[in-house]
């Protein structure tokens, strides 16, 4: 019969012959008796367990060019062309004048804190890092961004809940009689009453139309996709921040430091007579620690008419000294801080008692009847003031109890306000909130949060002549809290001073810096200022200074003239800072104090009437000038001044001079000083020499005894104050200007010994003092990395001092961590360092220029070359000693390639792991071609390669366009060698702070990239073959070390593998990335090699997750992955199954397409092309499967990494078109067949789980369970003419599948987490795709599939409002019954089997609790926060947002079941 003429039904006849089937039967299956496995595609099946050989991206991208993937897809093909680039940023000025030294001739340290304070940040940014997770973390905050806007979906739960609300009230209903007034209006009900006037219904005109199916469906689509929410997991709870192992942040800009700052304000000075001109001084102290916290505020509260007493010596007072407040800075708090207030009065003749007698009797109202006595004294003062009034007297003090003023006035609010924020702050904040409160001690009290305080103080008392010393003062102030003082016993001084005591603003108008320099925001410079009051802090503050600053304080304590011949009695001491002998070369410097000169060239301390053996406690302040030479020095002369005019008697008469040299051996002195007195003027020639020393022909006091004693105090910027600092930081500078010879100390340097002494004092850094070191630790880094990459040249001869310096940074590194352990990230980084790689590191030579303007000079590193070329001025053949950073090698070597040589050769080094792969390997496609001698060994000749390669120009450029060979180094390579080559104390050293040398090779990389224009050069290109060969051997190293303190030193591993990941992170954005892929297999078999033998492999493995989640963190780790390769499958789906073609050719159009099989597979071509992707969804497979106990917290860390990943992508602006997001969701799609495979093991959040339960309990239905039957249900389906189902998926090991086992159930709220997982690659997944993948399952596959969406829509139903209201009754409940459980535990009236028993009849909301309650591990799905109660709108925002998850989740459902029917 023709085929025409057949009939209609025998052409869906299947005419396939049981032989087909049978050859078809075992092409696809192997000769098991079970038929159960089914052989993968011609490509070798790699284990899960093991790490595919990655494709070499670089080959890849450059044989697929750009113009292959128009539109939007183009941008994920590769990175973006600006994605590195190069920041100058302005430097932070708080004032609006640098503050700086004018230009002229400028001492070298000056001029290198000039450069360091003011130079710009230099910031290589990569452009699109906000967009990983890393930067942009998908915290609770921003997904409640994400979630204004939803629209509120209609259920009938709440519609029937709120029925029932509003009919609580009526009788029972059922045995009333119905009525109109019973039924609510316009319902079914009351129409049945009342046909007549009911309204009809709106008609369905298309109801009895004939449409056909496909119409149906495309209207039923439509409405699907109206109204969808384009972010599903916007409507998820954020992923754990406790895994966010990834987090980063970058670290805020040094500024300076400032502690808790108080604003004292002065209002008003009032005594009962006026009669003279009253001067104060205010200050902090700190009774416990007996020191001076704060420098010295000087007002003036004096009337006009009592300031014209003093005009004659006060001609045009400067604006500054005008200030009538003061904000002082409190950075370690405590109750033991008085603000002391201390009055002086122009001198006048009399002791202070007598002085004090009249302010102590007359009384204002008394002003009457002392009429003549008040004149009197008022003429004696204009005569005083007149003649005197460039001096002082002691007058009055008092103090004020800091924790008084706060206790009573009382602290502001801080009830939910504070904890709120403390809340809601990120976790460095908490971290440092918290380090300040324990930096501060049990009994600290805040000086930042209280209530502003008016207050008057009344009682003074008289100054004492011999008890003016800091120490009588801590005496007093300790009485003064005391109940039965003895300084209340004592008749005062009575007097109202009105003191405003208040928090200082953030930012202050008219305020001006303790350099005088006007503070930002400053309007009007004629405003009267506000004056900042530098701190001294109790204990040692760790910062670096970030501006320029250079003071000398001056204390004199006490003098003694008891053996001082002649007429010495009112003593004062005047001040001079002298830049050489004349007088004349006294320097204005000296900072002026209230209503006066802003800057003098002299100053004078207070007078004690008739005392020959006088205290002091005046704070006198100088600016030091840029410039201190050794001619710069400190003179006091010595005046008794004549309080009586009288003929032919001066008014000063000078009783003897002293002075102090300010430099010693190029050092700023410092510190107490006693010292004589001469009576004779001093000589020529007195200022290089101190007064110790006996001058000839000059006469001293009490026989050149001390009798002065006097203390320096120096806050500088400049001048570390520290021996082994200062000794560092003279040498390199005398280096640097080649000034030979050099006295240092009682050591003459000179170009033979200065290589001795530099390494000495490089090598003496770690005794530095940790407050100095990390103050001038920007200097002390950036002088080090100059000596690796710019060593000096000393005679003609390259100083090697590059081991040295860098052992000399990691200890640096180490005392700055020790130093200020609480201020740390949660990964361990300290914040100074981390501020000082990402804004000021910079490389050593010319400026940076920014992105878009032509650089320098190219950076380049030319070691010591071996060209023919080379200048003879190196002189490096000579057979005199050459300095090598190695002090074990012998003092001559004959060359430097055998010095470099013997530098490897001692250590060791091995480097056969160098060769991460085969292809890296000698001999591989990408070996680099060396000369080696035969008869070396493998370890000499790896060691001479080095060695070669070592002293050989780092450019790659060709040979015609090398550069002339100097000694500059570039720092990456320099820190990679040292590192490789480093000895055991410092590669420990090195291992406790990796993380700062990964950065800092890092920094060094991308800069030399950005300056020497070679962000355009192929990545292979980039940097030579020997410097990626170091940093194979790094990453080796440390990989190791990983592995090896995973179980004896957990945390350092822990920081080792953080850090080492974070490296390889930044690396991808640097270096050839297939090299990079290669390093980090490399990693994954040295951690699987040591999981067989570790004690401890969950460690690991968490280690392993952790770093595969960091790498993952990327912000083009959707690139890296290759979505847009041609690897990908057809576009269109095959033909549907039902159709009779399809039928009619089982075996030839329904033969499983193998690249659609290895895109829902972990396959080996799906990780090979997705390689991050793949290392990923291999760590969840192995995870999820696991064969023994005790990993149930590897679960969720393992779900929450691909739940954090796919919320990125959500949140991802680049990734918001269909098209590209379906591209993004191909990476996952191996999701559904892990999550198809642990359909057992996920928790059941149905009602009633009978026949879910019932193929849940199955491992496969393809298995044939029975083991009776040799014919397996996919067989009957090839031979009923069906085509063949794909079976299970590959089992990770080989071999015959194990026996049904009792699997592992994971968490409720673990499950959610998948499940929402696998809802969003269902949702972004291309159709066509999931169509292909459907139709080629079996019927196993697909009641799984179709089980899995059943437990979807169980687990996302919509609960409805009351659910949340019962859940927060729940939990306010449980927080109220929290004490009564906590008393019965305590007295043993409840115990374990009681509790167990009570929590087994608790059920939650979201599914029952079984097998959950001895697992501390397994927690619920936290559908409600930490807080114990909630608000209503709260609570109305959890119901929307749940409500359009359950929509949203059930279209996902219905959308795929679409699919599957298609």
């Amino acid at each position: 019969m023709a085929a025409s003429e057949r009939r209609a039904f025998a052409h869906k006849i299947n005419r396939t012959v049981a032989a087909e089937v049978r050859k078809q039967v075992s092409r696809e299956y192997s000769s098991s008796p079970q038929l159960c496995k089914r052989r993968s595609s011609s490509q070798q099946v790699v284990p899960l367990t093991e790490v595919v050989e990655p494709l070499d991206l670089e080959d890849f991208l450059q044989n697929h060019p750009l113009d292959a993937e128009p539109g939007p897809l183009r941008d994920l093909m590769e990175f973006p062309a600006d994605d590195l680039e190069l920041v100058l940023e302005a430097r932070e000025c708080r004032t609006t004048e640098p503050g700086i030294p004018e230009e002229g001739k400028l001492d070298a340290r000056v001029r290198d804190a000039i450069e360091i304070y003011t130079e710009d940040w230099v910031i290589v940014r990569r452009k699109y890092q906000s967009l990983s997770s890393s930067y942009s973390p998908n915290t609770s905050e921003r997904q409640r961004e994400r979630q204004k806007g939803l629209v509120r979906q209609v259920f009938e739960l709440d519609s029937a809940s709120e029925e029932r609300m509003g009919s609580e009230d009526l009788d029972d209903l059922k045995h009333c009689s119905a009525s109109l007034d019973d039924t609510p209006r316009g319902s079914w009900a009351s129409n049945i009453f009342d046909l007549k006037n009911s309204a009809a219904d709106s008609l369905l005109p298309s109801l009895l139309e004939h449409t056909a199916p496909d119409e149906i469906d495309r209207r039923n689509e439509e409405l699907r996709r109206q109204n969808r929410c384009r972010d599903l997991l916007a409507l998820y709870p954020a992923p754990d921040e406790d895994e966010a192992v990834e987090r980063c942040s970058i670290p805020e800009p040094p500024k300076e430091h400032f502690g808790q700052r108080i604003l004292v304000k002065c209002l008003s000075l009032k005594f009962e007579i006026e009669i003279e001109p009253i001067f104060g001084i205010l200050a902090l102290y700190d009774i416990r620690e007996k020191k001076k916290i704060s420098e010295n505020f000087y007002f003036d509260l004096n009337s006009d008419h009592m300031k014209g007493l003093l005009r004659a010596h006060v001609a045009h007072p400067a604006i500054s000294t005008l200030a009538r407040s003061a904000i002082f800075s409190i950075t370690y708090p405590s109750p033991d801080i008085f603000l002391v207030i201390k009055l002086e009065k122009v001198l006048q003749q009399g002791d202070i008692g007598e002085c004090c007698e009249p302010y102590m009797v007359m009384k204002e109202s008394d002003t009457v009847k002392n009429k003549e006595k008040l004149e009197k004294l008022r003429n004696a003062a204009e005569q005083f003031c007149s003649r005197l009034g460039r001096y002082r007297m002691p007058f009055a003090w008092t103090a004020v109890h800091l924790a008084n003023i706060i206790s009573s006035a009382g602290s502001m609010d801080r009830d939910s306000s504070d904890s709120e924020s403390e809340r809601k702050s990120t976790w460095n904040e908490r971290k440092r909130k918290a380090f300040e409160r324990a930096s501060m001690g049990d009994d600290a009290c805040s000086f930042s949060n209280f209530r502003p305080a008016t207050l008057t103080v009344t009682n003074f008392f008289k100054q004492e002549g011999d008890r003016l010393s800091d120490e009588d003062l801590y005496k007093f102030l300790a009485d003064m809290r005391r109940p039965s003082s003895v300084l209340r016993r004592l008749r005062p001084v009575t007097a109202q001073l009105k003191i405003d005591i208040s928090p200082a603003p953030e930012n202050p108008h008219f305020c001006l810096s303790p350099e005088l320099l006007h503070v930002k925001p400053y309007p009007d410079p004629r405003g009267r200022p506000t004056k900042e009051i530098l701190e001294f802090p109790t204990r040692e503050v760790y910062a670096p200074f970030t501006s320029y600053r250079n003071l000398l304080y001056i204390y004199p304590h006490n003098l003694n003239f008891s053996s001082r011949q002649g007429s010495v009695r009112n003593i004062a001491i005047k001040v001079q800072y002298m830049a050489g002998e004349d007088p004349s070369q006294a320097l204005p410097v000296i900072f002026g104090k209230s209503s006066c000169s802003e800057f003098s060239r002299e100053a004078y301390t207070a007078v004690v009437y008739h005392s020959k053996c006088p205290m002091f406690y005046e704070e006198f302040k100088v600016q030091l000038p840029a410039n201190v030479t050794e001619n710069h020095h400190l003179l006091f002369t010595f005046y008794h001044i004549s309080c009586q005019p009288r003929p032919s008697t001066p008014l000063e008469t000078p009783v003897g001079y002293t002075w102090i040299p300010l430099l010693q051996h190029n050092r700023l002195r410092t510190g107490p000083f006693c010292l004589p007195v001469s009576v004779d003027r001093p000589p020529p020639s007195y200022s290089v020499l101190t007064p110790e020393v006996p001058l000839p022909g000059m006469r001293w006091v009490d026989g050149h005894k001390s009798v002065f004693s006097v203390e320096l105090t120096a806050v500088s910027s400049v001048h570390p104050q520290d021996p082994h600092l200062d000794k560092f930081f003279t040498l390199i500078h005398v280096l640097e200007e080649a000034s030979f010879p050099f006295r240092l100390k009682d050591v003459i340097v000179s170009e033979n010994n200065v290589e001795t002494e530099l390494k000495s004092s490089v090598g003496s850094l770690r005794l530095a003092s940790p407050e100095p070191l990390v103050a001038f630790s920007h200097h002390v880094l950036d002088k080090l990395i100059h000596l690796i990459v710019r060593p000096p040249v000393i005679g003609g001869q390259i100083v090697n001092l590059g081991r040295g310096a860098f052992e000399a940074i990691a200890l640096v590194v180490s005392l700055i961590h020790k130093s200020l352990d609480g201020a740390q990230d949660q990964r361990g980084h300290n914040q100074l360092l981390a501020a000082y790689i990402h804004y000021a590191f910079r490389l050593p030579g010319p400026e940076p220029s920014p992105s878009g303007e032509p650089p320098p000079l190219p950076v380049q590193c030319a070691t010591l070359s071996r060209a023919p070329g080379r200048p003879s001025s190196l002189l490096l053949s000579r057979s005199k000693s050459i300095s090598s950073s190695n002090p074990d090698l012998a003092s001559s070597p004959c060359s430097p390639d055998e010095e470099v040589t013997r530098i490897l050769a001692c250590k060791g080094v091995d480097r056969s792991h160098s060769w991460v792969n085969s292809a890296y390997a000698p001999g591989g496609s990408k070996a680099i071609l060396r000369r080696i001698h035969p008869h070396y060994s493998a370890d000499l000749k790896q060691a001479m390669d080095r060695a070669s390669s070592y002293l050989e120009d780092s450019s790659s450029l060709p040979a015609a366009s090398q550069p002339r060979p100097t000694r500059r180094k570039l720092l990456h390579e320099e820190l990679a060698l040292q590192w490789v080559v480093s000895g055991s104390a410092v590669r420990e050293a090195v291992l406790q702070h990796a993380w700062f040398f990964f950065q800092l090779m890092v920094k060094s990389m991308a800069l030399h990239l950005v300056l020497s224009e070679r962000l355009d050069t192929p990545r292979k290109q980039r940097f030579p073959s020997r410097f990626m060969d170091d940093i194979s051997a790094l990453v080796n190293s440390v990989g190791q070390e990983v592995t090896a303190r995973s179980h004896k030193d957990s945390e350092l591993a822990e920081r080792l593998n953080t850090s080492l990941a974070f490296f390889l992170s930044d690396l991808l954005s640097l270096v050839d990335r297939g090299f990079v892929f290669s390093l980090i297999r490399a990693y994954y078999k040295q951690v699987t090699t040591r999981l067989q033998s570790s004690p401890n492999p969950n460690g690991l493995i968490t280690l392993r997750m952790d770093f595969t989640r960091i790498l993952c963190s990327h912000e083009h780790y959707v690139t890296l992955n290759l979505p847009c390769s041609p690897i990908s499958p057809p576009a269109s789906p095959s033909p549907s199954v039902s159709s009779a073609t399809s039928q009619s050719s089982a075996f030839s159009s329904h033969v499983q397409d193998p690249k659609v099989i290895s895109m829902f597979e972990l396959s080996g071509s799906f990780r090979q092309q997705h390689f991050l992707a793949g290392l990923l969804l291999t760590e969840l497979a192995l995870i999820l499967e696991p064969e023994a106990e005790g990993v149930f917290f590897l679960h969720k860390k393992a779900i929450s990494a691909v739940h954090s990943l796919l919320c990125s992508h959500d949140a991802d602006a680049r990734y918001a078109e269909p098209e590209v997001k379906a591209r993004v969701a191909q990476l996952y799609l191996p999701l559904l067949t892990l999550v198809l495979d642990t359909l057992p093991q996920l928790h059941d959040f149905s009602e009633s789980s009978g026949q879910r339960s019932r193929l849940a309990s199955m491992p496969d239905v393809d298995i044939d369970v029975d083991g009776g039957s040799t014919i397996s249900p996919s067989v009957a389906m090839a031979i009923a003419g069906n085509p063949l189902p794909p079976g299970p998926r590959p089992s990770i090991s080989a071999g015959p599948p194990p026996a049904p086992r009792t699997v592992s159930p994971l968490a409720a709220d673990t499950s959610r987490t998948l499940l929402i997982c696998a809802l969003w690659v269902l949702k972004n997944a291309e159709p066509g795709l999931l169509q292909h993948w459907t139709s080629d399952l079996g019927p196993g596959q697909l009641a799984r599939l179709l089980d899995l969406l059943h437990l979807c829509t169980s687990c996302f139903e919509y609960k409805g409002k009351k659910a949340f209201e019962r859940i927060n009754s729940l939990t306010f409940k449980k927080s109220l019954d929290m004490k009564a459980r906590l008393e019965e535990a305590i007295l043993g009236t409840i115990g374990a089997r009681q509790e167990m028993v009570r929590r087994s009849r608790e059920r939650s909301p979201y599914g029952n609790q079984e097998n959950v309650r001895w697992r501390k591990n397994v927690t619920h799905w936290k559908q409600t926060s930490d807080r114990v109660d909630k608000t209503k709108d709260e609570m109305e925002h959890e119901a929307l947002v749940d409500g359009n998850l359950a929509t949203e989740a059930n279209l996902i459902v219905l959308d795929t079941l679409e699919v599957i029917v298609q």
